[in-house]
């Protein structure tokens, strides 16, 4: 069916956007996605607070030449990963089974 032809009660998406799946599917998403983003968001600004208010504090060295604010600053990397991991196995388990389902009630594949 095209984007063109309707059903008594609107277009395909629109039923699908209308349906207790989808809905549910926009909710688990968002339960994962809101959160995640403002721990990351609140740890870099941290990140950005410390470094400029905290410059003592971020001198301090840890070993040889790399001082708490370059491991810190490293750390925003690894947790840039680690939440694309999180998003990912998340995303493989609980968001596209359903999303799959929903295409497939629509009748595409």
């Amino acid at each position: 069916m095209s984007t063109t032809q309707h059903r008594a009660s609107g277009s395909v998406y629109e039923q699908a956007h209308a349906s207790p799946e989808f809905r549910a599917l926009r909710r688990r998403l968002r339960r994962f996605v809101f959160p995640m983003s403002a721990l990351f968001l609140g740890w870099y600004l941290a990140y950005v607070l410390l470094a400029s208010y905290a410059r003592p504090f971020m001198a301090i060295k840890l070993w040889g030449n790399i001082n708490v604010g370059l491991a810190l600053g490293l750390l925003q990397f690894v947790s840039t990963f680690v939440i694309t991991t999180l998003y990912v196995r998340f995303a493989r388990r609980d968001i596209d089974p359903a999303a799959a389902e929903i295409r497939r009630r629509m009748g595409h594949s």
